[in-house]
């Protein structure tokens, strides 16, 4: 897995980079065709027009009341200065982005930032600014925050970071999202601030709070046996289609608890990617599992380094 990369696609549609002063496209797409990416690096040679400027650009020469996806990119020195700037901007638009559904905060790519480096903000004003929004999803998690909210429409969310903090997993759990079909959350690890544990997974994993929630990740996390551990006895389970505990460090621990807990085989999707099995389990997994014609992935294993002492040290896909 090669993480963060920028995205190509958002809310369905293909993304398209809104042009620099100088670089206006004259064929440009129709305003609700594309996702369209705002971004402003303050490391190369522009004329000048800094984000904020071309956030407003934006606005003034697409007709902003079309537009139904936003990505947001760098906005500057996006290791010092954080996304409530985004943030705010986001609000202010709000009676001119009128038919906004998608948003994603913090496309950046390691050459840009690493992933524990994005500053990012709390995220709730734009739920609140935008009560048809049906998907949000931001790239980062330095001064990340998402207290526990209410949103009738929101379909989507996902949180990629290299350290989740616990008190957006709580926020994310205790929230009435009652349309939530898709929920994605990558809890990193403790060295840059993933410090979210099964405990915060409670009021979600019981059950009830999300009628429409198919599709769980929970992913990329030194905890994942214990996350897999939970989920497999979770009363949430039942109602999910599709689960992901991919990218963190998942062993023959957590799969043998995925095996011993609630049935499986009513899933379409699995994904186990960049594991940490042996193929004993390996097996396992894939006679219990694929028969019922679920749909499991496990073909990445995951990074290990033994130490001259004997002790092996395992790694998340994405940390820093």
């Amino acid at each position: 897995m090669s993480y963060p990369e920028h995205l190509t696609e958002l809310h369905g549609l293909p993304v398209y980079d809104f042009p620099l002063p100088d670089e206006e496209d004259p064929q440009p797409p129709e305003p609700e065709m594309v996702a369209w990416r705002i971004s402003y690096d303050p490391y190369s040679e522009e004329s000048g027009e800094m984000f904020e400027g071309r956030f407003e650009r934006f606005l003034t020469t697409v007709d902003a009341s079309r537009v139904r996806a936003l990505i947001i990119g760098q906005w500057g020195e996006t290791y010092d200065d954080a996304a409530g700037m985004v943030v705010d901007l986001l609000v202010a638009a709000k009676d001119r982005l009128t038919s906004l559904e998608a948003v994603f905060i913090g496309d950046l790519e390691t050459e840009e930032a690493e992933i524990s480096w994005i500053e990012q903000a709390d995220l709730t004003p734009v739920l609140d600014a935008y009560p048809g929004l049906r998907e949000l999803s931001a790239r980062g998690n330095a001064s990340l925050g998402f207290p526990a909210v209410k949103h009738q429409n929101l379909r989507r969310l996902r949180f990629e970071t290299g350290g989740l903090p616990g008190e957006v997993v709580r926020g994310v759990a205790e929230s009435d999202l009652p349309a939530l079909e898709h929920l994605e959350m990558w809890f990193g690890v403790e060295e840059y601030g993933g410090n979210a544990s099964v405990g915060d997974l409670a009021p979600l994993l019981s059950g009830g709070r999300f009628p429409a929630l198919r599709h769980l990740g929970l992913q990329n996390s030194e905890i994942q046996d214990e996350i897999a551990a939970a989920v497999a006895s979770a009363p949430l389970l039942a109602q999910l289609t599709s689960l992901d505990l991919s990218m963190g460090v998942l062993t023959d621990e957590g799969a043998s608890a995925l095996l011993d807990g609630q049935p499986l085989t009513h899933l379409k999707r699995l994904n186990l990617d960049h594991n940490y099995f042996s193929p004993a389990m390996e097996q396992r997994l894939r006679d219990a599992l694929e028969p019922s014609g679920v749909e499991l992935t496990m073909s990445e294993k995951g990074h290990e380094y033994t130490h001259a002492d004997g002790d092996v040290q395992r790694y998340t896909a994405v940390a820093e």
